[in-house]
């Protein structure tokens, strides 16, 4: 037998493939991504202080709706300490990164998805020299979500003692803050595309910091990536709310073009 399927390949009569099974789809998928961005804007919340800012990152995902990854990108406000006094010592010094680690459990049904998981802020540096009383930067939260075709709500809330460095070590722990959001995508054809968000943060046990922020973007495929610009705003108290880093407004409303690419 095998020497007459030898037989028939050689005279053309059946190809290779006809005789030979159909490898397997793997189930599992890696992807990385790159962006520059004239502004990080985080929540409503200029992380580089109005400066550029560079990322990149690395997603695995598994067919079963298992995911995982990481993201980095630069920050301006950890080593400084976040307040309106200059000079003032920070959370962490040698600090101008910014890594996330994430994962969770995604799937959809019909037009409906959901997702579930937890990411970890991670901010490195020496913190043996911060001031006395500043909380650690590092924050951990859990976050769920459930989008509709193009919309997309998400919960997240902090299960670490502090939030982004709100909060004073001992006295004043930020666990339990949390955000609320709301976003939107809508196809505009051609590459083109329109992007909403609105969502409010709550910082646990300092009501001062608490804000709404929105954003509304246009997004253009090119072909090798993809170009937004998005104008982004809060209603934050900059002085109040400890919004003034360095003696800069970082929640005041700012266009940001930025540029990404999967591959």
């Amino acid at each position: 037998m095998k020497k007459l399927s030898y037989l028939l390949v050689l005279s053309g009569l059946i190809s290779v493939p006809a005789i030979a099974a159909d490898a397997p789809a793997s189930p599992h998928t890696v992807t990385a991504n790159v962006g520059v961005t004239t502004d990080y804007i985080f929540r409503g919340i200029s992380q580089t202080q109005h400066k550029p800012a560079l990322s990149g990152g690395v997603d695995y995902s598994h067919s079963s709706g298992l995911y995982a990854g990481t993201w980095l990108s630069n920050q301006g406000w950890v080593a400084t300490g976040g307040t309106n006094a200059l000079n003032d010592g920070g959370y962490k010094s040698n600090s101008s990164l910014e890594v996330d680690l994430y994962g969770g459990y995604k799937g959809n049904l019909a037009d409906f998805g959901y997702d579930v998981g937890l990411i970890t802020y991670y901010y490195p540096g020496d913190r043996s020299g911060a001031p006395a009383g500043y909380a650690t930067p590092d924050t951990t939260e859990v976050y769920l979500a459930a989008s509709w075709k193009m919309l997309t709500l998400k919960y997240s809330h902090a299960i670490s003692d502090y939030f982004i460095g709100w909060g004073t070590d001992p006295t004043t722990k930020t666990k339990g803050s949390n955000y609320l959001e709301l976003n939107a995508s809508h196809d505009l054809g051609g590459g083109w595309g329109l992007t909403g968000h609105v969502g409010h943060q709550k910082i646990k046990n300092i009501g001062a910091s608490d804000y709404t922020d929105w954003k509304l973007g246009v997004t253009k495929d090119v072909g090798f990536g993809t170009v937004t610009l998005a104008y982004s705003d809060t209603d934050a108290d900059p002085v109040a709310g400890s919004y003034m880093w360095d003696g800069k407004d970082v929640s005041k409303g700012v266009f940001a073009l930025s540029f990404a690419k999967t591959f």
